[in-house]
C-alpha cells in the first residue's frame, strides 16, 4: 500500500488531485489532506513538505500564476533545498482551471453547447476567466454557482469550488484533459513514476 499525501491552495485544486490519485494502478492510500488558501500557504511548507516525503509520496500542487515558467518557480520554491524523490510540485500552467477546460467532453456537459472551448489550455493567458466566460451561457443553477457580478466584472461565484470540485470527481477524465493539457500530462506521468519506485 502506496501511502500519499496531497498539499493544495483551494478546494477545486484539492478535488483535481484526488482524482489523480484515484486513477492510479496498484493499492494506495491517501493518508493527509491539506489544504489553505494560496500559494503562500504551500511555499512556507516546503520544508514540512520535504520531511512528509520521507515516508510518503508527496503530491503539492499549485499554480504557476504570473511565474515565467515551472522551472522559475521550482527554482524560487526549492532554493538550496535538497529535494526528495517523492516530493512532487506539480505546477498547473497557468492555473487548474487550464485543466479543467482540457477535458472539453465534461466542459461541455457542464456549461452547454455555446462558446468556444479552448483547444490549448495551458496556452492562456487566464484560464479561469476563459472558464467563466464559457460559464455565461450555462444553465441557471450551474450559472449561479461560477459566475458572478463584482464592480461591473464577471467573477467567480459563491459556489465556483463546491461546484467544480463536485463535477470533478464525477465527471471530469484526466486521460482525456491531457492530450490537451501538457502540464497535466506530465503531472499525471510523474505520480505514476513516483508512485510505481515507492519502497
Amino acid at each position: 500500500m502506496t501511502p500519499i499525501a496531497i498539499a493544495t491552495e483551494d478546494q477545486l485544486s484539492e478535488a483535481l488531485a484526488l482524482r489523480l490519485i484515484a486513477e492510479l494502478p496498484g493499492p494506495h492510500e491517501v493518508t493527509h489532506v491539506l489544504r489553505k488558501g494560496g500559494s503562500g500557504y504551500l511555499r512556507s511548507k516546503m520544508d514540512s513538505w520535504s520531511q512528509m516525503a520521507q515516508h510518503r509520496v508527496m503530491l503539492v500542487l499549485t499554480d504557476l500564476d504570473k511565474v515565467e515558467c515551472a522551472a522559475e518557480l521550482r527554482r524560487q520554491w526549492f532554493a538550496a533545498r535538497v529535494v526528495p524523490d517523492r516530493l512532487l510540485l506539480r505546477v498547473a500552467v497557468r492555473e487548474v482551471e487550464s485543466w479543467v477546460l482540457a477535458d472539453e467532453l465534461a466542459v461541455r456537459a457542464l456549461v452547454g453547447s455555446k462558446g468556444t472551448v479552448p483547444s490549448a489550455p495551458d496556452a492562456l493567458p487566464d484560464p479561469k476567466q476563459a472558464l467563466l466566460q464559457l460559464a455565461k451561457s450555462a444553465s441557471r443553477s450551474v450559472r449561479d454557482d461560477l459566475t458572478r457580478m463584482a464592480g461591473g466584472q464577471l467573477v467567480q461565484g459563491l459556489g465556483y469550488n463546491a461546484r467544480l470540485a463536485l463535477w470533478v470527481s464525477s465527471e471530469w477524465d484526466p486521460r482525456r484533459a491531457a492530450e490537451r493539457s501538457p502540464s497535466l500530462a506530465r503531472a499525471r506521468k510523474r505520480l505514476r513514476e513516483a508512485v510505481g519506485a515507492f519502497g
